[in-house]
């Protein structure tokens, strides 16, 4: 999630550990930055944009390490606040704080590696999108009015009030996409449509529009859809309209050597796609992103004889302008039937 959302809950953790026996801004202030720690490994260059891409919520975000972590940052944050009596509460903090911030991040579909050292498999269950105010507001108000009221029990309840919405928010994101997988199936199964792979995650800012991406058991195309929990009833055929894409399966045996092209395919879970434009072949993780633009995409080799491989990989992903996109996403959560920009 977004550093903004991560700092206000660690924030609202530290103060409901806390409760009366510091200052509520004490808490609040370290609990801010305990919430943000983990992220600091983006500060780590790899020389390779695809492995500081595969390489980020790895060790900085593993419960682990987050746990052995907490120990000297209790004592820390104990001695910074001169209460060093009450180290063990510091601590406890420290750790709630830590290690939400990784569980958090795991409800994006990026991918978490929750368990290192014991195992490098991400943990990614894509029911929000790394920005949503829905989420952040409930924890951002609650902090900000306890600070303001202090000690009083007010400020207490109203801090709690902010972590069950926010919790309570993700638990109904769960439920969400759960119910529009099960839409998605059974829209594609009309459609005579067997999938290999499918995935449900929301779109920007929001839990109330879908995007579906399918790959086809061959594997050698996906298609594409949206679906909004405010869409009018509709016959299951025509429920979800889907575009279909070539995933571009050639240029993958092309590059089937090259380290950074695997390293992708295998961090996507085999949400990924691949380009050549003006002899410039690129891949992207389908995951982070819509046709036809992803966060994450990479020019990885040129059309040469024989084929170059780019070394390091450029970064191309993010680009173009977000405008009509925005646009056609307010309208289409409302249950607008509109083709998405192309």
């Amino acid at each position: 999630m977004d550093s903004l959302s991560q700092a206000a809950l660690g924030a609202a953790v530290a103060v409901a550990v806390m409760q009366r026996r510091t200052a509520v801004w004490k808490a609040a202030a370290f609990g801010a930055v305990a919430g943000t720690l983990p992220d600091l490994d983006v500060l780590i260059s790899h020389g390779d944009p695809i492995l500081d891409m595969v390489l980020h919520r790895a060790e900085t975000h593993a419960l682990f390490w987050l746990t052995l972590f907490s120990l000297p940052l209790g004592w820390a944050m104990a001695a910074l606040a001169r209460e060093r009596p009450q180290w063990r509460r510091w601590w406890l903090a420290a750790w709630l704080a830590l290690i939400t911030h990784p569980l958090l991040d795991a409800f994006t579909v990026y991918g978490t590696q929750l368990f290192l050292p014991f195992s490098n498999k991400p943990v990614g269950l894509g029911s929000m999108f790394i920005i949503d105010p829905a989420y952040t507001l409930p924890l951002l108000l609650g902090v900000l009015a306890a600070v303001a009221l202090g000690r009083r029990a007010a400020a207490l309840k109203l801090n709690a009030a902010g972590l069950v919405l926010s919790t309570a928010y993700l638990g109904w994101s769960a439920v969400a996409q759960a119910h529009v997988t099960d839409v998605a199936r059974e829209s594609l199964s009309a459609q005579g449509y067997k999938a290999d792979r499918l995935l449900v995650i929301p779109t920007a800012f929001n839990t109330v529009l879908w995007r579906v991406v399918a790959v086809d058991e061959a594997g050698s195309a996906y298609r594409e859809g949206f679906y909004s929990l405010l869409d009018a009833p509709a016959p299951l055929a025509t429920r979800i309209t889907f575009d279909r894409f070539e995933r571009g399966n050639a240029l993958a045996a092309e590059l089937a050597g090259h380290d950074g092209v695997r390293r992708i395919q295998a961090f996507s879970k085999g949400f990924w796609m691949m380009k050549e434009q003006d002899g410039r072949i690129r891949i992207a993780d389908m995951r982070m992103g819509q046709e036809p633009g992803y966060r994450f995409a990479f020019e990885v080799a040129e059309r040469h004889s024989p084929l170059a491989p780019v070394q390091p990989a450029r970064d191309v992903g993010g680009r173009g302008d977000p405008g009509p996109l925005l646009a056609w996403l307010g309208r289409r959560i409302q249950g607008e039937r509109l083709p998405p920009p192309r």
